[in-house]
């Protein structure tokens, strides 16, 4: 495929006023191209950025997370070159979720792990026409590949709607392996906390086994504050803060002049969560125990 004839610059971030604990995290982030050296492979639905590897790295040290977690886009489809690529330039400070199915080999996912990838993404959300995004997989996938997800390491990162969690949460946890759900579930602010399907998630996290990303700005649309999306946080962090990530979503596609500063969100997440201990944990200490980084690096 040829390079793309139109991108966006990504907003880049200020700095935080709060310093970040040495060795935190940044639980998901994109890079997409260079486009010469790494093409997409279908058609995207949006404007890609181009928000290639140094780029992501800059937007790192600026907020000053020492680590990160790079998430491949839809439109790369099973081609995970740019994500190994960011991965192998990072220092052994980055980690991946990768997109796979059912005919990727076992040896195939074995040289992911090896490269640097922690999970793969299965994805049920749904384009604006309501077709699937090009390049994904849906979790229907997970099933025939949990046998060797398991005996490789890898867990399953899971973007779908809320509705969705209280039928699906079982079969993940049948799968036998981790499961992350992206962008706090997909939660709805306007149904409050008593929503049966929000509720299912919480009892979910409880359990164990099942982790959340906070990625803010995905489910609230009152940017900078986001108030509607308090209430939500509050109650993740209540139900167990040992299975919560932070992630800044960045480069932020389909956002547009939308798209918030990292930094912003990171003081945010500082004033939400006023206990540095708790802060400790889903910054540092969780990303560390999911994706396998080591004690070493600890500074940006």
């Amino acid at each position: 495929m040829s390079a793309p004839m139109e991108t966006v610059t990504p907003r880049m971030p200020t700095a935080p006023h709060n310093a970040l604990p040495a060795g935190a995290c940044d639980s998901h982030a994109h890079v997409f191209g260079p486009y010469d050296q790494y093409p997409l492979a279908h058609a995207s639905s949006y404007a890609p950025p181009l928000a290639p590897a140094a780029l992501h790295r800059k937007m790192l040290a600026t907020v000053g997370a020492a680590r990160g977690v790079l998430v491949q886009p839809a439109p790369y489809g099973l081609d995970a070159s740019a994500l190994l690529g960011a991965i192998a330039e990072g220092d052994g400070r980055l980690r991946g979720i990768a997109v796979a199915d059912a005919t990727t080999t076992e040896a195939e996912l074995q040289a992911l792990y090896d490269g640097g990838v922690r999970g793969l993404r299965f994805v049920e959300m749904r384009a604006p026409t309501g077709a699937a995004y090009a390049g994904s997989v849906g979790v229907d996938q997970l099933s025939l590949m949990a046998p060797a997800m398991r005996r490789i390491g890898l867990h399953a990162q899971l973007w779908a709607p809320i509705d969705a969690y209280p039928a699906l949460l079982p079969q993940l946890r049948a799968a036998g392996v981790d499961v992350v759900l992206d962008h706090m579930a997909c939660a709805k602010p306007e149904r409050g906390l008593d929503d049966p399907a929000f509720q299912a998630v919480l009892d979910a996290i409880r359990g164990g086994g099942v982790w959340v990303k906070l990625t803010l700005c995905r489910v609230s649309t009152q940017a900078p504050a986001y108030a509607d999306a308090k209430p939500l946080h509050d109650a993740l962090v209540r139900a167990n803060p040992d299975t919560l990530l932070w992630g800044s979503d960045w480069p932020y596609v389909r956002m547009d002049d939308k798209s918030p500063d990292a930094g912003a969100l990171l003081d945010l997440f500082h004033d939400w969560v006023p206990d540095a201990a708790v802060r400790q944990r889903i910054l540092v200490d969780n990303p560390a125990a999911l994706y396998g980084f080591k004690d070493a690096e600890d500074h940006p």
